[in-house]
């Protein structure tokens, strides 16, 4: 279904905009969805856990927690740089298998996938992986709806983030941003699954400190600190659902990092089918080829950091909202 975009008309004349682009449309995901599947059923076929995932996983948490139990007598210099070339990669991998984990893709049983999400929090310091999985699946159901997607910045946030400075530092924080937004402006109130994960979370941040010492425990935490910044991997961030060109809110990357992060550069494809693990989700491109080679994409998340930063028409606001009576559609 195409977009009937009204909104940050500002960006025309070279200048950022001062209101998001508005959306008169359902999101795109749910009827691209239905004509693949009536064109292609054998996607069917893809739906369903990743048979890995507890292995990777497992692997990644205890090589971070090995590596930050290495450094309890580093100097900070040592410490600092390994968080960025090193334990940043492995921490923003485990956010984002709580991503599949959110949408239950490493088991059939909910709840398994919410102990294995605790699990792969361990290492990343501050409890999540619980809270993430409210809001992001509202982010899929409700993509774009105003006051339901968290996943938009705020007004206050775009008003006040207006040049290439004020973008660098948002780039930098967006991890804060990102994590505290819904807090602020969509609280949910906490259950015995949050009080599970916080007491998990906790007892294993005081055991780190208490038996390897402050460095380890700050090396786990400078880990999601510069991942989640001015970090190639959080690229993903930005070029998921930023608006670069109005007729399209949700963009793909092909790219090697997709390696790293569970595939989740195959945004297009993820959104369309968020029940399809991330490493089948290029098979998805493979089967229905005409639906995904026309939409614009990126190969580098980098140079999405870059465009954003330097390109004045581009900021917070440069995001797809639509009212909540117009979007009604389900994407799981």
């Amino acid at each position: 279904m195409g977009a009937a975009v009204t909104g940050g008309d500002d960006d025309r004349e070279g200048v950022m905009a001062t209101d998001f682009f508005w959306s008169y449309t359902d999101e795109p995901h749910a009827s691209r969805r239905k004509q693949i599947l009536s064109q292609h059923p054998q996607m069917r076929e893809l739906f369903g856990p990743d048979p890995w995932a507890f292995l990777k996983i497992t692997a990644a948490v205890l090589l971070q927690l090995w590596t930050a139990a290495l450094l309890r007598d580093a100097g900070w210099l040592k410490i600092l740089t390994i968080s960025y070339f090193f334990g940043s990669f492995l921490n923003h991998n485990l956010f984002l298998a709580i991503h599949e984990l959110s949408h239950n893709l490493a088991f059939s049983n909910p709840t398994s996938n919410r102990w294995l999400g605790i699990f792969a929090n361990l290492p990343i310091g501050v409890p999540m992986s619980i809270t993430f999985q409210k809001y992001h699946l509202e982010h899929h159901r409700y993509q774009g709806v105003d006051g339901i997607d968290m996943d938009i910045p705020s007004q206050t946030e775009a008003f006040l983030v207006r040049n290439a400075f004020g973008k660098s530092i948002w780039v930098v924080l967006q991890l804060f941003f990102y994590a505290l937004r819904p807090l602020f402006l969509k609280p949910k109130p906490p259950g015995w699954w949050e009080f599970i994960n916080f007491v998990i979370q906790g007892s294993l941040d005081a055991a780190m400190v208490y038996f390897y010492g402050c460095k380890s425990f700050a090396y786990l935490i400078l880990s999601t600190f510069v991942g989640g910044g001015m970090h190639p991997m959080a690229g993903h961030f930005i070029s998921e659902h930023y608006v670069f060109k109005p007729k399209q809110e949700t963009y793909s990357y092909y790219g090697p990092l997709n390696l790293m992060t569970w595939s989740v550069g195959y945004h297009n494809e993820h959104h369309d089918f968020p029940r399809i693990p991330g490493s089948k989700l290029y098979k998805v491109k493979e089967i229905a080829p005409g639906y995904y080679e026309g939409l614009d994409c990126y190969k580098s998340w980098s140079q999405v950091i870059y465009m954003y930063i330097m390109d004045r028409t581009v900021g917070p606001f440069s995001r797809m909202k639509r009212k909540p009576s117009t979007s009604s559609k389900k994407s799981e």
